[in-house]
């Protein structure tokens, strides 16, 4: 069909004058796809769709007959659909014909559930969404929600709301009541119960947080009420400390210094009676028997202090409560067994570990232990790296260059930090945080100096310890000029690779970097050196790399095995890269 013609069909569809009659025509003329001579013609199929758009309000109230409705069903998109359904022109009737081509849509089923007769025919299209598509339709309810000055809005229908929420919250339930063999949910993957991470991003956490004022009533639901309890101890708080001023309408107006205390202090989500009905869910007792306790005691020890820290209230409702969980996770994940590795995700964890004990536990014994296990653990090694005319100019009269600043920097305080929030939980023997003191880095002990809320007691234990020097706790990265007065620069680089592992990944790579650099580097200190860190100065790999394969091409062909095989993660040494390069080398030939 010529495309200039469309704007006919159009006029003549919008014509109230139309006879019946012409009906079959004209939806013909709008619903056949515009051809051109190679086939679809897509500028034209552009003028049709704008034309059958503009058509189908007027179209669609005319036609009953059966073929001719689902002709024009089929062919409209779906946010006209939900327009039309919200005006009454489509109507829970049509909803067999859209559902033969296509899913519903949360504003299909808004469209319908504008009109009271049809709110349960879409309740019935629920079944058909994600959570996602859930949240839309109580967030999208309101086509003014974002408006200021919008007037007063109708609320979703309570029928409606209610089934919303029960379709968001099941997959949880049955979550809940099956942790360990729920599908798409393996302890080995996703050993904590982070919602958030399972079910569509917290889109049921936020179509919650829709109806503070019926949180009293679904924490005590029949079906959903553990869920509701696991969701608020895991959001509310947060939700609460992440956007204070938003949740209130004349936040606006608000004084600077009105808007931090808000912001500081925020008035609590959870009042105490919600909160002691949360109780059954704090310790989440789903967790307590799955497999892998190892890891799944470790993160359900995480996951109740993590809702501690959001609602500090709890360690008075549910102290026993607490302690006993903790004693259990202890026990059955034998979490104060110390690492077999050294790696930072391991160090990480053990030092979590004891963060989570000194907030939980009342156990002496346990507590002790936790002292024990953080003297097994690497100590730091903190660098300082000669700084940059431009951050030299930033850092000058601040102490942003001290070394107390460059521990908590690469975050190697954590250690530390642990064993001060172990000191401060009354239960902890000071004999057990004293004794681990001495296996202490002489920095992390001026870090403890430094904090004004460490106990008295731990603050005179560990000046007694302490460098009166900080500064010469670091390793400090010298100049090329600075190195060139030194005996011997090559053994001054060599201590810097000599330096322990630790968690400072940053540390490592100034390090590396300082030695590559230098213009007193030896192939010996080279490698030592992560090949990558090499290779990144080709000038500098070159006439090693050419040393090394000279003319054989079997060494060259093992060299472009190893630049171009094997795991992106995988870290050799410079050093290892040129062992690696040796193939079979011809024997020579001889003619007689």
């Amino acid at each position: 069909m010529n495309a200039g013609t469309y704007p006919l069909w159009q006029q003549l569809a919008l014509t109230s004058s139309l006879p019946d009659e012409a009906l079959p025509t004209v939806i013909e003329a709008l619903c056949t796809t515009s051809q051109a001579v190679y086939g679809v013609d897509n500028r034209g199929e552009g003028s049709r769709k704008e034309a059958f758009a503009a058509a189908l309000p007027a179209l669609l109230p005319r036609v009953n007959e059966p073929g001719l409705r689902r002709r024009l069903l089929e062919q409209a998109e779906d946010e006209q659909l939900a327009e039309l359904a919200g005006q009454g022109v489509v109507t829970a009737a049509d909803v067999p014909v859209i559902l033969r081509t296509r899913r519903p849509t949360p504003g299909l089923v808004i469209g319908l559930a504008r009109h009271p007769s049809q709110v349960d025919d879409a309740i019935r299209l629920l079944g058909h969404f994600h959570d996602t598509d859930l949240e839309r339709v109580v967030d999208d309810w309101n086509p003014h929600r974002h408006r200021f000055d919008a007037e007063p809005f109708l609320p979703v229908p309570p029928a409606l709301f209610d089934a919303v929420l029960e379709h968001a919250l099941t997959p949880l339930v049955r979550l809940l009541d099956n942790p360990g063999r729920h599908e798409g949910w393996k302890i080995s993957e996703h050993p904590g119960l982070g919602l958030p991470h399972e079910f569509g991003e917290g889109a049921p956490w936020r179509i919650l947080s829709a109806c503070p004022d019926r949180w009293h009533e679904l924490v005590q639901h029949p079906v959903l009420g553990s869920a509701v309890q696991h969701l608020l101890l895991d959001n509310a708080e947060v939700e609460a400390r992440r956007t204070p001023m938003i949740s209130r309408g004349d936040s606006l107006t608000y004084s600077t210094q009105d808007a931090l205390a808000e912001r500081l202090e925020p008035v609590p989500a959870l009042d105490e009676g919600l909160l002691r009905a949360c109780l059954p869910a704090l310790c989440l007792p789903e967790m307590a028997g799955l497999p892998k306790p190892s890891i799944s005691a470790r993160h359900r020890l995480r996951h109740i202090a993590k809702r501690v820290r959001y609602n500090p209230r709890l360690l008075d409702l549910a102290a026993e409560q607490l302690h006993e969980a903790a004693d259990e996770c202890v026990r059955r994940g034998r979490l104060l067994t110390p690492p077999r590795q050294s790696k930072d995700d391991v160090r990480n964890k053990s030092v979590a570990v004891v963060e989570d004990l000194a907030q939980l536990s009342s156990n002496p014994t346990h507590l002790a232990k936790a002292c024990a296990l953080l003297t097994t653990l690497e100590r730091p090694t903190v660098v300082s790296t000669p700084p940059s005319p431009r951050l030299a100019r930033i850092t000058e009269g601040t102490d942003l260059d001290s070394p107390i600043r460059l521990l908590e920097r690469s975050y190697q305080h954590r250690r530390v930090a642990a064993l001060r929030a172990l000191a401060g939980n009354p239960q902890t023997p000071r004999t057990a945080v004293t004794e681990t003191l001495p296996a202490l880095h002489p920095l992390e002990l001026a870090w403890l100096c430094h904090q004004d809320d460490a106990p008295g007691w731990l603050h005179a234990a560990a000046a007694a310890l302490a460098p009166v020097d900080d500064t010469t706790t670091v390793l400090r990265l010298l100049t090329d000029d600075e190195l060139d007065a030194h005996p011997d620069p090559a053994a001054v680089l060599q201590s810097w690779l000599d330096a322990p592992e630790t968690d400072g990944f940053w540390t490592h790579r100034d390090v590396y970097r300082a030695v590559v650099e230098s213009r007193h580097h030896t192939l010996h200190l080279l490698r030592q050196v992560p090949a990558d860190q090499v290779l990144a100065e080709p000038g500098l790999a070159l006439p090693h790399l050419l040393t090394r394969c000279g003319t054989h091409p079997e060494h060259w062909n093992s060299l472009l095995k190893a630049l171009g095989y094997g795991p992106q993660d995988e870290k050799i040494t410079f050093g290892e890269l040129l062992d690696s390069l040796r193939g079979p080398v011809p024997a020579s030939t001889h003619t007689v």
